[in-house]
């Protein structure tokens, strides 16, 4: 069994190719989703949130919509999946263009079934790292907004370096205030530390 089971959507108009790798994924302990063509995939696929670790495996020409159309409609969702584009050799810069749009990888036919697997083990754990990320930013943004006007006016001046004295002679309150602002915003945040404030919110953009 796979040390990481997930869902890998298998996009291709090859039937004999779609029931191969299902049977590879399948042997291997993942969960297989085939399509046919891309506009299946996309009426089907929706934003997951806390379900399995996900991936797709996308042919780069099909009828109707293309692979590289289909990564861009993904895109254009916000439905962030790692993307593995299977590719002839002639497709090859596709394949390229697609990777600095954010595509995952790309595979060249014919390939060994061992390589498409170590493509998927590897998508499916970014796509781990990924939600484990977007779930903690989703708490970091919750508990910024539990925070006072105030407070986050002290978390602001706090992250950018300021002194506590240099704090209360901005916002025109005491020292003890300060402390007092600061305490509650290291509690609410759930901060450990200066540092760990910093990196949440630089983590946010914030």
């Amino acid at each position: 069994m796979s040390m990481h089971p997930g869902i890998v959507y298998v996009v291709d108009d090859d039937e004999a190719f779609r029931d191969s790798v299902a049977w590879l994924l399948q042997t291997n302990g993942y969960q297989a989703r085939l399509f046919p063509d891309a506009e299946s995939f996309l009426a089907e696929i929706k934003p997951g949130i806390g379900g399995p670790p996900r991936c797709v495996v996308l042919d780069v020409r099909m009828p109707g919509l293309s692979g590289p159309q289909a990564h861009d409609a993904l895109a254009d969702r916000g439905i962030e999946l790692p993307v593995i584009f299977v590719t002839a050799h002639a497709d090859v810069p596709i394949a390229v263009s697609a990777i600095k749009k954010g595509a995952f990888d790309f595979i060249e036919k014919p390939f060994a079934e061992g390589e498409l697997l170590k493509r998927i083990e590897e998508a499916l754990s970014f796509a781990t790292e990924s939600q484990a990320q977007q779930t903690q930013i989703a708490s970091i943004h919750a508990r910024l907004a539990s925070l006072s006007e105030r407070e986050r006016q002290v978390l602001d001046a706090v992250v950018t370096g300021k002194m506590n004295k240099t704090i209360a002679y901005d916002l025109d309150i005491s020292i003890k205030t300060v402390e007092a602002h600061r305490a509650r915003v290291m509690e609410k945040m759930q901060a450990t530390s200066l540092a760990h404030l910093i990196r949440m919110i630089t983590l946010v953009g914030g």
